[in-house]
C-alpha cells in the first residue's frame, strides 16, 4: 500500500537514506532546545526528562512511519501523535529570554509552534543529506520544503503557517539563528548536551560503540557554530578534521560505490536502530542508574530553582 510520501519524494529519499534517518534527529533536537518555549513546553508536558532517549527513539519510528510507512501506518502514528500532543499545554516554568519569559503559554496545536518543529526538522534532514549523501539541486530543496509543509499539515497544521516557499523559510530559519532570540535555561543546555552526544553518561555496549561515537560526531560537527558555543562545547581543528573527513568518506560510499549504497546497510527504515536505543536506557533504568544525570533524576521545582 502506498504511504502519503511516494518512493520519488524527496522527503521520502532522504530519510530513506540511513546516514540521514541516524542523525537529522538529534541535531534538529539540539538545536530545537534553543527555542526556549518549544523545548520548556515539551520537556515539561511529557517523558523527556525522565526517559529522553526512549521518547526520542519513539518520536523517530513515528515521522518513519508517516514519511515511509504505508498511509494505514501514517494514520496510526497520526493519530497516536494527536492523542498524545492534546496534553502539552500549559506555560513554561522558567525565563526562556525576552520572546518567551516564564509563564508564557505554549500548547502542542499552535501552528506557529508546529511550523518551528517542522522547520528544525527540515533543516536537520537538508544539512544530513547534502553532508553525507550528495548536494541537493535548487528544485530538491523546494521539492524538499514542500514536503515537509505537508507533513506539517498532516499533523493538523494550516498551510499558511508555513513561509510561502523554501527561499522564504532559509530567510526567516537563517534569521532566527543570527538573532538575539535562541536562548538555553540551564537544563536545555544540559539536556543538548546529552542528546547530540557531546556528553555520554552512559556508554552503548563495546561492539556498538564506534557506530554510536560516529553518529555523535556527525551531530557535533553538524552544529552550527553559534549553537555549539551557546551549549559551551569545545571544537578543535583535530574534530573539525576528523568530520570532515567522515563526511567525505560518507559522501564517496553513496557516489561511487553504487550497489553498496543501495544496500540494507545504507538505505531503509532504521526503527529497529530506534528501538536499540530505547532499550539501552530502559537497561539502565532498571539496573538504578540515571539516563541523564542533572535532568532525568532533578524534579521539574528543582531544575525551576537552579536556574
Amino acid at each position: 500500500m502506498s504511504g502519503y510520501f511516494s518512493k520519488n519524494a524527496m522527503a521520502y529519499r532522504a530519510l530513506n537514506q540511513r546516514a540521514v534517518s541516524l542523525t537529522y534527529g538529534q541535531r534538529a533536537l539540539t538545536i530545537g532546545a534553543t527555542h526556549s518555549l518549544l523545548a520548556q513546553g515539551t520537556a515539561q508536558s511529557t517523558s523527556h526528562r525522565e526517559t529522553p532517549y526512549t521518547r526520542l527513539a519513539l518520536t523517530a519510528r513515528l515521522f518513519e512511519a508517516v514519511f515511509l510507512g504505508s498511509k494505514e501506518e501514517a494514520d496510526r502514528a497520526l493519530a497516536f501523535t494527536a492523542k498524545r500532543h492534546s496534553t502539552v499545554k500549559g506555560t513554561i516554568d522558567e525565563y526562556g529570554g525576552p520572546a518567551h519569559p516564564a509563564g508564557k503559554r505554549y500548547d502542542a496545536s499552535d501552528p506557529h509552534g508546529t511550523w518551528w518543529t517542522v522547520a528544525f526538522t527540515l533543516d536537520s534532514v537538508e544539512w544530513q543529506y547534502d553532508h553525507l549523501v550528495r548536494r541537493m539541486r535548487d528544485r530538491d530543496r523546494e521539492a524538499l520544503f514542500e514536503d515537509f509543509v505537508a507533513w506539517g499539515e498532516l499533523f493538523g497544521m494550516p498551510r499558511s503557517a508555513a513561509p510561502r516557499d523554501y527561499a522564504e523559510w532559509r530567510q526567516q530559519y537563517d534569521g532566527y539563528l543570527a538573532s538575539d532570540e535562541p536562548y538555553l535555561t540551564p537544563e536545555l543546555k544540559q539536556l543538548g548536551r546529552y542528546i547530540s552526544g557531546y556528553d555520554v553518561p552512559n556508554q552503548p555496549p563495546l561492539p556498538t560503540r564506534p557506530l554510536f561515537s560516529t553518529i555523535h560526531l556527525l551531530t557535533v560537527g553538524s552544529l552550527p557554530p553559534k549553537v555549539r558555543l551557546m551549549f559551551d562545547m569545545d571544537w578543535s581543528l583535530l574534530d573539525e578534521a576528523r568530520y570532515q573527513a567522515t563526511c567525505r568518506s560518507s559522501r564517496l560510499a553513496h557516489g561511487r560505490l553504487p550497489l553498496f549504497a543501495a544496500s540494507p546497510l545504507m538505505r531503509g527504515r532504521s526503527q529497529e536502530f530506534y528501538k536499540v536505543v530505547a532499550r539501552g536506557e530502559q537497561s539502565v533504568i532498571r539496573r538504578g542508574g540515571t539516563s541523564m544525570p542533572g535532568v532525568s533524576d532533578v524534579a521539574p521545582s528543582e531544575n525551576v530553582q537552579s536556574a
